[in-house]
């Protein structure tokens, strides 16, 4: 009798196992199906995006090596403008470098919420990452600088940044036999002014790009390059998920603004985002879209550095995000109320789609480079 109770108990046992296991295969080896080989092609036949009326999306597109990069950073200009980048002497106190908050072993941010400057002070803003800087329209999350010479003035002369009066800056750095030896070599004068400092340092920055992903490598014809999970989720990301609306082109981003939600109106942490610029009211809590360019390096994410997880980011857009919008009663009361982006709505993802999306976003992120650090001029 105890024989015939053990042999069920293992009966029992072993059919829980099977069970188990079919499950997990279930799980985690998803058939992708027919999808997945309609991307292992040219990706102008793949299938259209699934876009809103009026967005003038643009298809990806692989980012090359640049065979030329080692002799571009010898470039006389390019030289000083990394001296500069790396050098504390920017800041008044003597302590804050650019690379304090652009580090290049920390996807050229700082992985905080927001960024920290002079006196331990905080910003307002996360920090964003000078991938392919060089290739923005506007800078800044509120697009108030038109030109990269244009935003450095921000950082340097902002007193929670590196709290340098501009205008002294020059006097400063003209106290360094080697800076002058350098200006001179780059300018013809070893005058050092603002703008000539501003133009090295654009310069430099404007050398910081993305290096190709297992994405670039699929588009340009490696079909291996990417796993049938990850071409799911870039799949999703076109159709389904609605991505393309915002994120699209070369660099993933369509350089404009939106109000995706986190305006916190009228409450803490408020930010008005580009309305602070324009006084527009209809740009209220719209914020730049980001390039989606080397995620794995770049977080937290969004403009207050809300997120650091990218399930936690889908689900949060895969929800809505329709956290406050006025009724057209409190619009009409108060025109600056902040109203969501049309583009926002729930996605209805389910739990298979979420996992490849993330997975493709993973795709995205480029080989890491550690750059090596310049030596800094002493007197």
């Amino acid at each position: 009798m105890r024989k015939f109770s053990d042999l069920k108990l293992i009966l029992l046992i072993g059919g829980l196992s099977f069970f188990f296991m079919q499950y997990t295969i279930q799980r985690y080896s998803v058939d992708y199906g027919e999808v997945v080989e309609q991307y292992k092609q040219p990706s102008k036949y793949w299938p259209k995006p699934v876009v809103d009326p009026g967005v003038q999306w643009k298809e990806f597109e692989a980012i090359e090596q640049d065979s030329n990069y080692y002799e571009t950073q010898e470039l006389p200009e390019v030289v000083l403008g990394k001296k500069l980048f790396f050098d504390p002497k920017l800041s008044a106190s003597s302590q804050i470098s650019c690379s304090s908050c652009h580090n290049p072993e920390l996807g050229w941010a700082d992985r905080q919420e927001v960024a920290l400057g002079n006196d331990h002070l905080q910003g307002k803003r996360n920090t964003q990452s000078l991938f392919n800087i060089a290739e923005r329209e506007s800078f800044f999350w509120d697009g108030r600088a038109k030109t990269l010479e244009e935003q450095l003035v921000g950082p340097i002369s902002a007193h929670n940044e590196m709290n340098m009066k501009p205008e002294k800056l020059a006097s400063k750095l003209a106290k360094y036999t080697e800076y002058r030896k350098l200006f001179r070599e780059v300018y013809q004068s070893d005058h050092i002014t603002f703008d000539k400092i501003a133009k090295a340092l654009a310069t430099f920055q404007r050398t910081i790009r993305s290096q190709p992903s297992k994405m670039d490598k699929f588009i340009k014809g490696d079909y291996k390059a990417l796993s049938d999970k990850e071409i799911y989720g870039m799949h999703v990301f076109r159709t389904k998920a609605g991505c393309m609306n915002c994120h699209y082109g070369k660099y993933m981003t369509d350089e404009s603004f939106h109000n995706i939600g986190l305006t916190y109106y009228k409450r803490e942490y408020e930010d008005l985002g580009r309305y602070n610029i324009t006084k527009d009211p209809n740009d209220t809590g719209k914020f730049k879209t980001p390039s989606l360019r080397d995620l794995a390096y770049t977080a937290p994410w969004m403009h207050n550095g809300l997120m650091d997880d990218l399930h936690g980011i889908v689900n949060l857009y895969n929800s809505g995000m329709q956290m406050i919008n006025p009724t057209p009663e409190e619009k009409k009361a108060d025109p600056k109320f902040p109203v969501t982006d049309h583009l926002i709505k729930p996605l209805k993802l389910n739990e298979k789609e979420i996992d490849a999306l993330v997975a493709f976003l993973e795709s995205i992120s480029g080989s890491y480079y550690k750059m090596p650090r310049p030596e800094i001029p002493r007197k």
